[in-house]
C-alpha cells in the first residue's frame, strides 16, 4: 500500500487528493483543526437535541416523514433505521476505485465541522480506508439528489459494522469481521450522524474527478493520432499554424493545434496534399480536429471548475453556519455535477466520432492517397483494418447513446417531497463507460495511423521523429505493423493498453517535450 499520506482539514480537498486515496491507495490523516471543527458543531447538535423543539435531522424522521417528532430514547434507532432502509442498492458492484473516491469525499465533508458528526464517526471512517476495507456499494439506488443516497448508506452501514466489504485481499465478507479484524471500533450512530453520512454529492463528484483526469489524457492522445493520421494522409499542417487559431481565441482549440504541430515538426511525408490533384484542402475530419478536440478540452475546463467548487463545499442537509445555526438547505441537489457530466460525454461522443472518420479515411483507397485497401498486405486475401473500423463504429455509435443527458430526467420521490432530482450519478455512470469507449476508439486510429505511416515509409516516406518514436514504442507495447493477416483482437487490446495508461503520450513526449 502506497504510503503517501493526505492531510484532510476542515477547508475542502483537492482533485490531486482524490485521485490519490481512490486510485494510489493513500492513507488519510484528519487534521487536528478538522478535529476541533467537528467537535465544537456536535455541541451545537448536542444543544438542539435536548431542546423540546423539533429540529430536522437531529429529532425528526427524514423526507416526508419530517413532521414527526422523534423522541431520546428513540433517536439512536432512527439513524440505524436510516442507514439500513437506505441501503437498498441493486445490481453490479460499482468499481473499488469509485467508492474510495465517495468515502474519502463524504470524510472530507464530515471534516469541515459544518454536519455535526462526532470526531469518532470521522475517524472511523478514515481507518476503514487506511485499511483497505471497501464497502460493497452497487450501481442502482442513487438519483443525485438528498445526496448519493443508497451508495452513501452502504457505506454508512459499514461503519456500523453490518453489511458487507471487500478487503485489502479483495475477498468480500461480513463487515463486522473486517472490522474485528482490523481493531476498528463499529459506531454507534447518534443524532444527525446517520444523516450527515449519505446527505452528499459524493459518488457523482468523485466519479467526475476521476473522468476529468482521465479525459485530459485522452485529449492529448488524440491530438497525437490526428497527428499521425494528417501524416499518413499526407495532408499540410499549415492549417495548424497558431496565427490561425489566434483568429478564433478558444484556449482549447490552440493546445491542440500546437501539439499536433509538435508531434509533426520534420516530418517528410505532410505538405503534399496537393500532389494529387484537385485536393486542395484536406478533410474536416483532418484539417478540423483542433477545433473538435479544442471544444472538448474546454469542456474539460469548465468541469474542473464546477469540481473544484464542490471540492471546496460541504454538503449536507441541514448545515451548522457559523454562527452556530442549524438550517435545512438544497445544497445536496446534483444538478451542478450533473450538467457537467452530462456535458463530457457529449464532448466524449464528438471526439471519437471525429477519430472514427479519419480512421475510416485512412481505409478507403479512394480517399487514402496511395494506401493499399484497408491497409492490407495482400488485398483480397488478406482483409487488413476492415473489421476494426467495425469495432470503432460500434463504439462511436454506442458513445452517441451514452451522450443523451441523464440530468434532464427527474423521477419524484418520497411521496413528492423530493419532486426534482438531477440523475448526477446516472450521469457519471454513462460517463464512465463512455472514457473506457473513447479510449479503444482512440486506440484502433493509432493502429490505422501507424500502420499506414509504416506503409509510406517503405516506399520511401519520413515520418517525424516524434512519429517514429510512437511507432517504435507501440510495437514494442505489442501492436503489430502492416503484414498478412493476423489474429487482431489481442493488437487492438495491447493498442488500448498503450493509449490507456498514457504510454502513448509519454513516447511522444520523449521528442516533443511536455504537450497540453
Amino acid at each position: 500500500m502506497d504510503m503517501h499520506t493526505v492531510l484532510i482539514g476542515s477547508e475542502g480537498a483537492t482533485s490531486g487528493d482524490v485521485l490519490a486515496v481512490a486510485r494510489a491507495n493513500a492513507q488519510v490523516r484528519l487534521a487536528e483543526s478538522a478535529v476541533g471543527a467537528m467537535a465544537a458543531a456536535r455541541r451545537v447538535v448536542d444543544a438542539l437535541a435536548a431542546k423540546p423543539e423539533p429540529v430536522y435531522g437531529v429529532s425528526t424522521g427524514f423526507g416526508a416523514l419530517a413532521v414527526r417528532h422523534i423522541s431520546p430514547e428513540l433517536r439512536a434507532q432512527l439513524q440505524r433505521s436510516l442507514v439500513r432502509s437506505h441501503a437498498a442498492g441493486m445490481g453490479p458492484r460499482v468499481e473499488r476505485e469509485v467508492v474510495r473516491a465517495l468515502m474519502f469525499l463524504r470524510l472530507k465533508t464530515l471534516a469541515s465541522g459544518r454536519t455535526g458528526v462526532r470526531p469518532v464517526v470521522a475517524q472511523t471512517m478514515a481507518a476503514l480506508l487506511n485499511a483497505g476495507i471497501t464497502p460493497v456499494v452497487h450501481e442502482y439506488g442513487s438519483l443525485g439528489c438528498s445526496g448519493d443516497l443508497a451508495p452513501l448508506a452502504h457505506c454508512a452501514q459499514v461503519l456500523m459494522g453490518e453489511g458487507e466489504a471487500e478487503g485489502p485481499d479483495g475477498q468480500v465478507r461480513p463487515a463486522g469481521e473486517l472490522l474485528a479484524e482490523h481493531g476498528i471500533d463499529p459506531v454507534e450512530l447518534r443524532e444527525k450522524e446517520g444523516l450527515a453520512l449519505i446527505n452528499g454529492t459524493d459518488g457523482m463528484l468523485g466519479m467526475l474527478v476521476m473522468a476529468c483526469a482521465d479525459l485530459a489524457r485522452l485529449f492529448t492522445s488524440a491530438d497525437i493520432t490526428a497527428a499521425l493520421t494528417l501524416e499518413a494522409l499526407l495532408g499540410t499542417e499549415k492549417v495548424l499554424a497558431p496565427e490561425l487559431h489566434a483568429i478564433r481565441p478558444h484556449p482549447g482549440q490552440a493546445a491542440s493545434a500546437a501539439n499536433m504541430l509538435k508531434v509533426l515538426a520534420g516530418s517528410g511525408l505532410t505538405g503534399h496534399h496537393q500532389d494529387d490533384a484537385p485536393r486542395v484542402q484536406d478533410a474536416y475530419s483532418v484539417r478540423c480536429a483542433p477545433q473538435v478536440a479544442g471544444a472538448g478540452r474546454d469542456t474539460l475546463a469548465h468541469a474542473r471548475t464546477v469540481a473544484d467548487r464542490e471540492l471546496a463545499a460541504a454538503v449536507d442537509n441541514p448545515v451548522i453556519t457559523e454562527d452556530g445555526r442549524i438550517e435545512s438547505n438544497g445544497n445536496f441537489h446534483g444538478a451542478p455535477v450533473g450538467y457537467v457530466l452530462d456535458f463530457l460525454a457529449i464532448a466524449a461522443a464528438d471526439l471519437a466520432s471525429i477519430a472514427e472518420r479519419r480512421t475510416d479515411r485512412l481505409l478507403d483507397k479512394n480517399r487514402s492517397h496511395g494506401l493499399p485497401p484497408f491497409l492490407a498486405d495482400d488485398p483480397g486475401v488478406d482483409s487488413g483494418l476492415m473489421i476494426a473500423q467495425y469495432t470503432q463504429a460500434a463504439l462511436v455509435s454506442e458513445l452517441k447513446r451514452l451522450a443523451v443527458p441523464a440530468s434532464v430526467d427527474s423521477i419524484p420521490s418520497s411521496a413528492m417531497q423530493e419532486d426534482h432530482v438531477s440523475m448526477g450519478w446516472s450521469a457519471a455512470r454513462k460517463l464512465r463507460t463512455a472514457v473506457e469507449a473513447l479510449a479503444r476508439v482512440v486506440a484502433v486510429e493509432m493502429v490505422a495511423a501507424t500502420r499506414a505511416l509504416e506503409i509510406r515509409a517503405i516506399g520511401g516516406g519520413s515520418p517525424a521523429p516524434a512519429t517514429a518514436a510512437v511507432l517504435a514504442a507501440a510495437r514494442e507495447a505489442g501492436v503489430a505493423g502492416p503484414g498478412r493477416d493476423r489474429f487482431l483482437a489481442p493488437d487492438l487490446e495491447a493498442a488500448y493498453v498503450f493509449v490507456r495508461s498514457g504510454a502513448l503520450v509519454s513516447a511522444a513526449e520523449q521528442v516533443t517535450g511536455p504537450l497540453a
